[in-house]
């Protein structure tokens, strides 16, 4: 399996955080997400965080930032249909333990500019106390 990196497009069990709130504990479908940043702690775990991707255009009240079209041809994800990276949720994972990533689920990447303008404003959305995180992980 490809190690998973900053950029990455992955085919990804992603657990909406309306759907944990519901008490679910499983994602519905895998679908693509971006693995917006990782850091090793001091444990030595590797940290993921991962952003969904949706075709669904995004209601007013959410944080979502559209995907160029060259960037979805970048992270091998349909170039024809209006994609967004939602900034205001994520999955929280460590990669040793991670029981969601699909081996085979490896998509592409998108360029470190893009990435950098998510996390930007993933950033922003934190600050405002606006951001939600499910974790994945016992722990």
């Amino acid at each position: 399996m490809k190690r998973p990196e900053k950029g990455d497009v992955w085919h990804y069990d992603y657990l909406w955080h309306r759907e944990h709130e519901a008490g679910q504990e499983n994602a519905r479908k895998s679908r693509p997400t971006a693995l917006v940043t990782t850091f090793v702690d001091k444990s030595g775990r590797t940290n993921l965080f991962w952003l969904p991707i949706t075709s669904k255009r995004p209601q007013e009240d959410r944080v979502a930032i559209e995907i160029p079209q060259i960037e979805r041809r970048r992270a091998g994800l349909a170039s024809d249909l209006p994609l967004w990276v939602m900034a205001d949720e994520y999955n929280h994972e460590f990669l040793e333990t991670s029981f969601y990533i699909d081996p085979n689920g490896y998509c592409g990447a998108f360029s470190m500019s893009f990435i950098h303008r998510v996390l930007d404003v993933l950033i922003e959305v934190g600050k405002k106390g606006q951001l939600d995180m499910v974790k994945r992980h016992d722990d």
